[in-house]
């Protein structure tokens, strides 16, 4: 009995410091995202007098030629309908952006980056990706492999536990 006792306590033990390590990963992460976060919100409005939700609406609607539409914005930004609308009538305010409806459905919009739009996003990003690459510099190539694989693998248990969840 004392035995089974003692192994008990052993993975409970176990099972208490794997979710501390768990913890302090997340945490990590977390920290690490953040600080990457403030670093570009801050160059992006220090350099381009932009916003994020500007920059990654620019960057959605630049990988989309065609346009999406408000509804697909808002699913690939992950942010409500009412966000995606306030900084789609800015950028159409502005001239970045052309918005319109389609023959088929009237009552939905689409939107387009315009050629200027265009434009001022490619120097926006072409500045993110130095400042990222800047904030990397202290990775190797095989360290940056490295988390990138690891961090993979990380998305993959995040999105099958999700997935199991919503099973049950």
């Amino acid at each position: 009995m004392a035995r089974a006792e003692r192994n008990t306590g052993a993975r409970s033990e176990e099972k208490t410091a794997e979710g501390k390590d768990s913890l302090r990963l997340w945490l990590r992460l977390l920290t690490c995202s953040t600080m990457i976060e403030r670093k570009v919100r801050t160059r992006l409005r220090n350099e381009f007098d932009a916003t994020l939700p500007r920059f990654d609406m620019m960057a959605a609607l630049d990988r989309a030629p065609d346009g999406l539409s408000m509804g697909e914005l808002s699913r690939r930004l992950m942010v409500s309908n009412g966000n995606v609308t306030g900084v789609a009538d800015r950028l159409a305010r502005e001239g970045l952006v052309k918005r319109w409806s389609p023959p088929a459905d009237r009552r939905s919009s689409r939107l387009a980056l315009t050629a200027r739009g265009r434009k001022e996003f490619s120097g926006m990003a072409k500045a993110h990706q130095g400042w990222i690459e800047e904030m990397m510099a202290g990775l190797n190539t095989a360290e940056r492999d490295a988390l990138i694989a690891l961090l993979a693998r990380v998305k993959l248990s995040i999105g099958s536990k999700d997935e199991g969840r919503d099973a049950a």
